[in-house]
C-alpha cells in the first residue's frame, strides 16, 4: 500500500507506471504532453491510495485510513497544506483545473462501501456501485482536459462502468478470495451456479455463461459511450480516451479469446495490439 513514499518524486512517478502497466488501458501513455501525464499520475495516485487502503490495509484499520484520506480532502479544497504526500500531489491538479470535490468523495465511499457489502443482486444494483467506484475516474478526466458537459460526463459514465465490469470479470476468482462477488446474484442463479464455483480451478461452462452476459453487457455500454466521446472530444482529451476506449474492447477480446476461462488464466490484452485499437477507436469520428 502507497502511503508515505520512500523515494524521490520521479521514482514515484516509475512506480505508478509501474502498477499503470497492469491496467486495460494506458493511464498517462508516453504520447501526451508531460502537463497531461502529470496530471493523470496525479488521480491515479489518488485512485490507487485510496484503492489500497480499501482491499490491503488490515480490515481493522481501514476505515481509519479512509478517515485520513477525506480529512486530507478536506484539507485540499480548504486551500490547507494536505499531510499525505499523494494528496499533496493531487492538490496542485485539483486547483490547477478546478475540478470539484465530489468526484474524490465518491472514489472514498466506493472502498467505504466495499468493507460492508460484499454482494450485489442485480445488475443495476452492480451499476450503482460503479457509479462510486468508476464513473468519478470519467469525469475528473474530462476536467483535466477541460472537455466536461453533462452530456460528455454522461457517455464517460458509461465507458467507466464497461471498464470496471471488465474488471470484475478478469478478477472474479480473486474477488471471491477477497470475500467479494461482483457477479449479479441474480444472473448466477439463473445460469445454476454457486458460489464456490468461483473457486475452482476452470471455470465451469455456467459461470462462463455469467461472465459472458456481463461482458456483452459491458461492451454495449463502452461502444455506446465512446461513441459521443470520441465524436465531441478533440485534441489530446479524445486521443487519452480512445486510448481508454481502445483497452476496454482489448480487454473484452480477451476475455472472448480465452472463452471467459477466467479462473485458470489471467485474461489480459496483448499490449502489442492496443496501438492498432487505438487507432481503430481514434478513425470512427462520427461513425
Amino acid at each position: 500500500m502507497i502511503i508515505e513514499p520512500p523515494w524521490s518524486a520521479e521514482e514515484h512517478d516509475r512506480a505508478l507506471d509501474r502498477l499503470a502497466s497492469r491496467e486495460n488501458f494506458p493511464v498517462a501513455a508516453r504520447v501526451l504532453p508531460a502537463r497531461h501525464r502529470a496530471a493523470l499520475r496525479a488521480v491515479y495516485g489518488f485512485a490507487r491510495l485510496v484503492d489500497d487502503i480499501g482491499d490491503e490495509a488490515p480490515p481493522e484499520q481501514r476505515p481509519k485510513l479512509l478517515g485520513l484520506v477525506d480529512d486530507d480532502l478536506d484539507r485540499v479544497f480548504a486551500g490547507r497544506t494536505p499531510a499525505l504526500p499523494q494528496l499533496r500531489r493531487l492538490a496542485e491538479t485539483v486547483h490547477a483545473h478546478r475540478i470539484p470535490e465530489e468526484p474524490f468523495r465518491d472514489l472514498v465511499q466506493a472502498n467505504r462501501q466495499d468493507q460492508t457489502v460484499h454482494r450485489y443482486e442485480t445488475f443495476a444494483d452492480l451499476k450503482g456501485y460503479c457509479a462510486l467506484s468508476a464513473a468519478p475516474v470519467g469525469r475528473i478526466v474530462l476536467r483535466l482536459f477541460r472537455a466536461h458537459t453533462p452530456r460528455l460526463a454522461a457517455a464517460s459514465d458509461d465507458v467507466c462502468t464497461a471498464l470496471q465490469i471488465v474488471e470484475h470479470c478478469q478478477d472474479a476468482g480473486q474477488d471471491y478470495r477477497a470475500g467479494r462477488i461482483y457477479l449479479p446474484g441474480e444472473d448466477l442463479r439463473r445460469f445454476g451456479c454457486a458460489e464456490d464455483d468461483l473457486a475452482r480451478p476452470v471455470t465451469p461452462t455456467r459461470l462462463r455463461g455469467v461472465l459472458a452476459l456481463q461482458a456483452g453487457r459491458a461492451r454495449e455500454l463502452l461502444d455506446g459511450g465512446a461513441a459521443p466521446l470520441l465524436a465531441d472530444l478533440t485534441g489530446w482529451a479524445r486521443i487519452a480516451v480512445a486510448g481508454y476506449v481502445a483497452g476496454g474492447r482489448a480487454a473484452l477480446s480477451a476475455l472472448e479469446r480465452g472463452r471467459y476461462d477466467v479462473l485458470a488464466h489471467a485474461l489480459r490484452p496483448r499490449r502489442a495490439t492496443l496501438p492498432a485499437g487505438w487507432a481503430r477507436a481514434l478513425g470512427r469520428r462520427g461513425r
